[in-house]
C-alpha cells in the first residue's frame, strides 16, 4: 500500500480535478459526487451540496492524487478549509522533461517559489503554489541524494 497525498477543497473540488487532470497528463481520473449515491433519507444533504465532489482520484506517473469537497453543512465538524503550507505534492521522477512539463503545467495561475534549476540536493529542483493554494516540490534525484547523505554517515 502506497501513501497518497489527499487534498479538500472548499467547494472547487471539480475545478481542481480537471486542472491536475490535464496539467499532470492523467491517466485516469475518477470522481464520485455526493448526490451520486443513496442520500439518508434522515438526514438528506441540501441541493447546494449535491453536486459536490465526495471522492476522486487522478492517476499519473504512477503516481496518484487524491480530492474532495468540505460540505458547508459539516464545517462545524470538520473546521473551515485553511490555506496553508503544512502539505505539499512532491513529484520526483528522473524524466526532467516530464518534470518541466509538469511544472509548467502547474505553475499556471500560481506563484513559482523556486524554478526547477540544479541544486546540491538535485540536478532538477523547484518549488511552485498552485493556483489552488497547493504546494508542489519536483525533485528529479530526490532518492539518490538521500542514499549518498546516508551512506556519508556511516
Amino acid at each position: 500500500m502506497a501513501a497518497i497525498a489527499y487534498l479538500n477543497f472548499d467547494g472547487n473540488a471539480e475545478q481542481a480535478i480537471g486542472f491536475y487532470a490535464e496539467a499532470l497528463n492523467a491517466t485516469e481520473v475518477k470522481q464520485v459526487k455526493f448526490g451520486d449515491i443513496p442520500q439518508d433519507p434522515n438526514y438528506p444533504l441540501p441541493d447546494n451540496e449535491l453536486d459536490m465532489i465526495m471522492e476522486s482520484s487522478i492517476e499519473f506517473a504512477g503516481g496518484k492524487i487524491m480530492m474532495s469537497d468540505i460540505l458547508p453543512s459539516m464545517k462545524s465538524v470538520t473546521g473551515e478549509l485553511v490555506k496553508g503550507n503544512h502539505i505539499l505534492i512532491s513529484i520526483v521522477i528522473e524524466d526532467k522533461q516530464a518534470l518541466q512539463s509538469y511544472f509548467s503545467n502547474l505553475s499556471a495561475g500560481g506563484h513559482v517559489i523556486m524554478p526547477l534549476s540544479e541544486a546540491p540536493w538535485s540536478s532538477c529542483f523547484g518549488m511552485l503554489v498552485d493556483k489552488f493554494g497547493v504546494a508542489w516540490k519536483f525533485n528529479s534525484d530526490a532518492d539518490k541524494f538521500l542514499d549518498q547523505v546516508i551512506s556519508n554517515k556511516r
